[in-house]
């Protein structure tokens, strides 16, 4: 039998608890102050705890610490008095489950602990397996899947990542094309040496161009000292132009001159410099209907195309995105300091049958929202935001907390079709709060 336990110095509150579980198939311990709340949890290893906050000697806050450390999957509910909000605050950043503020509102603590319940079944039954796995794959520097897409990429960057042959990584946004171009580096003769990356849309020409080969003092306005180059800085590595389709035709001839001489000058300069880093490039664009419309010259783009590769989108390859998804909460967990790791069936059936217009990187967004919100361990479908399609919205932007927030609770009223009194049940906080939230926001029907 499953067992909750009620930690609170107020007698009067404890017995409200107790008739507020008693229909629960589980045993209720009792605890009358924080510090025997410890000893309980620490005897019983209980699978909810619910405790005051504001407690003389051993706090609620005392108490949430103690039980992650004996284990990081019990839920912590939070009774919190309305004036105590930072402190409720400081709770949540430790792991709370949830709080619930005095006078308790019934209806929303049975659901809360009902909950709570779920989500310690659930890290019970997945977690063990989940962190053996993310384990596996918490390294950043891999490329995640089984399919035969990302096995040919295994292929081609074994083939390629043992010479200095120039290549073209080419695919949709937000499919990896920089993740690939660090592998090659990394995983054959230029694995000792500088991997220099420069985002070539993001510059100007004049800039682009100090960028990549550096400059000269007194060579433009601004220049007070001399400066290397990407390329120079590279060595003997490798150099990663990202979005090469986005440079002028004018730098394309000097790019060009540089693969085939082998050397450049600085900006200004008259000294040449040796190349002696491998060239990779990637671009999102068909380089040859820009070669055919007269934006890219025709003579690069066989030079930068000596070897290439195609990274794959992410609906072609949806029996990696389980994997992928253990891979990156390893990842958000670290960063966020969370331990969000156990994904529901259902949850997973979604993401798979998302169409993924971001591919990875839209992925990988989703899901750091998604446990920016989530309580406990569990991935609920609750805490996706997913992109509705024809959506114009950037796929490699996060949104702030408010606008997570404020997209959320408009999701979940337009499911249950503006019930309000359903939708504040699901969203785990009072009838009045969802009112205020809607003002707030200014959510309307769409």
């Amino acid at each position: 039998m499953e067992n909750i336990l009620l930690i609170d110095d107020d007698e009067s509150i404890l017995i409200l608890l107790n008739k507020l579980l008693e229909d629960f198939e589980c045993e209720l311990l009792n605890a009358e102050n924080g510090r025997q709340g410890i000893q309980l949890t620490e005897q019983e290893h209980p699978d909810v705890v619910i405790t005051d906050l504001a407690m003389p000697e051993v706090t609620g806050l005392d108490i949430l610490k103690r039980a992650k450390e004996i284990d990081e999957n019990i839920p912590v509910i939070i009774v919190t008095a309305q004036d105590a909000m930072a402190s409720t605050i400081t709770a949540i950043q430790h792991g709370a489950f949830d709080y619930i503020s005095k006078p308790i509102d019934q209806d929303r603590f049975k659901l809360l602990v009902k909950r709570a319940l779920e989500s310690k079944r659930l890290q019970d039954k997945y977690s063990q397996a989940a962190k053996q796995t993310a384990a596996k794959l918490e390294d950043e520097s891999i490329l995640v899947g089984n399919t035969p897409e990302i096995k040919e990429i295994f292929k081609q960057i074994g083939m390629v990542s043992i010479n200095r042959v120039t290549v073209l990584i080419q695919g949709e946004s937000g499919t990896g094309k920089e993740l690939v171009a660090k592998i090659i580096h990394t995983s054959g003769i230029t694995k000792d040496y500088p991997f220099v990356a420069v985002n070539c849309s993001a510059l100007s020409e004049t800039l682009l161009e100090s960028e990549l080969f550096g400059h000269v003092k007194g060579a433009f306005t601004g220049a007070v000292r001399d400066k290397k180059g990407k390329f120079e800085l590279a060595g003997d590595g490798t150099i990663f132009l990202d979005e090469i389709s986005e440079i002028s035709l004018n730098l394309q001839v000097k790019l060009l001159r540089v693969i085939q001489e082998k050397e450049f000058e600085k900006v200004g300069g008259e000294v040449p410099i040796p190349l002696k880093a491998r060239i990779i490039t990637s671009t999102n664009k068909d380089l040859v209907e820009l070669v055919n419309n007269g934006k890219f010259r025709e003579d690069l783009y066989y030079r930068l195309k000596v070897f290439t590769i195609q990274t794959p989108d992410l609906n072609t390859r949806r029996a990696d995105i389980p994997q992928l998804v253990i891979h990156f909460l390893a990842k958000i967990n670290r960063e966020l300091h969370k331990n969000v790791n156990v994904v529901p069936y259902e949850t997973m059936e979604i993401l798979q049958d998302h169409n993924w217009i971001g591919n990875i990187r839209e992925l990988e967004n989703m899901l750091t929202q998604a446990v920016v919100l989530a309580k406990g361990n569990v991935l609920t479908k609750d805490y996706l935001i997913l992109r509705k399609e024809g959506s114009t919205a950037p796929e490699n932007e996060l949104s702030s907390l408010n606008e997570i927030e404020k997209n959320h609770i408009k999701k979940v009223l337009e499911l249950k079709g503006w019930n309000k009194t359903e939708s504040a049940k699901i969203l785990g906080i009072a009838k009045s709060t969802l009112y205020q939230k809607i003002e707030e926001y200014g959510i309307k029907k769409s």
